[in-house]
């Protein structure tokens, strides 16, 4: 199983050149049965990376360019009355689906945002106050401009902490950059990319997650490092229980992808950036940078002797 998830992660950084960690991040979150978050400027690469993912991984996905005029119903999906069958049918919108590609989701209105809320929680949608499931795996991979850019909401708290990571590509190095110039148009490339797992697959790595044990000293420095951001300072609210058992299952796909059946402290501390810097804001307010947010994980790990 780990060679079909490192053929993944081989095949997708052929298309999205030099971010190697961004990809094992964003594996990682997925093994773990987490959403993501890629955040930065456009045209860096964030839909060709969520494309390039749901291909590899055998997935069915939708895109959905989220604008301000968007509404819940196109997301959720709306109920016809159908003339000849003298009742409503209900239409599915494209939540419905393995993938969800939400491009741009920042620039929709807070209330289209908060139509995901359920969906991504419980993995199922009310329609006419009935719950209707939605496909396993489901996945939400959201793609969001800087709040300093033209035409954004910023997410509300409550949405931000139902993504499991969140991520940056940044700039390419210049040996990438001049790869990407001198090769082929990459979506040309996505159309051409292989399924290189099912989705069973995928379900069946995830089952291997959730078996990969975390001795109680583990536990123990993930509980220090959820305690001291709470009585940090600096830090306007500490990580919640949530953000701990995300922290825990991202370090367990970490160490997967490493190939072991136990946790160490160094899993804990590679996806604590992508794990924590969304959730966490500082003292003092305002908006926070990627910068910013990087100080404010290390600040957290500085102050939590390794076990």
């Amino acid at each position: 199983m780990l060679e079909k998830i490192q053929s993944v992660a081989a095949q997708v950084g052929q298309v999205v050149v030099g971010k190697q960690p961004q990809i094992r991040l964003a594996l990682a979150c997925m093994l773990a049965r987490g959403h993501l978050l890629i955040e930065d400027l456009p045209g860096v690469g964030k839909t060709t990376l969520a494309h390039a993912l749901s291909i590899s991984l055998g997935l069915e996905f939708k895109r959905v360019q989220f604008t301000n005029d968007l509404l819940p119903a196109d997301i959720v999906g709306v109920s016809v009355f159908d003339r000849d069958r003298a009742q409503f049918v209900f239409h599915k919108g494209t939540v419905f689906s393995q993938v969800l590609l939400a491009d741009e989701i920042n620039r929709a209105s807070p209330k289209t945002q908060s139509a995901l809320l359920e969906a991504m929680e419980e993995r199922q949608v009310s329609v006419d106050g009935k719950p209707m499931g939605l496909p396993d795996p489901f996945f939400v991979i959201a793609t969001q401009n800087p709040q300093d850019q033209i035409g954004t909401f910023p997410l509300p708290e409550s949405q931000l902490d139902r993504f499991l990571m969140c991520i940056e590509l940044g700039y390419p190095d210049p040996k990438s950059e001049r790869a990407l110039l001198d090769g082929e148009d990459r979506r040309g490339m996505l159309d051409a990319l292989p399924a290189r797992i099912t989705p069973q697959d995928l379900v069946a790595a995830q089952q291997e997650v959730r078996r990969i044990r975390c001795a109680p000293a583990l536990l123990d420095y993930v509980q220090n490092l959820l305690t001291f951001s709470r009585r940090s300072p600096a830090l306007a609210e500490g990580l919640s229980p949530r953000a701990g058992l995300a922290l825990v299952q991202a370090a367990r796909a970490w160490a997967m992808l490493d190939g072991r059946n136990h946790v160490l402290p160094d899993d804990v501390q590679a996806v604590l950036q992508a794990v924590a810097g969304h959730r966490l804001r500082p003292a003092k307010g305002g908006a926070v940078s990627h910068r910013g947010r990087a100080e404010l994980v290390s600040g957290v790990l500085k102050g939590v002797a390794v076990p």
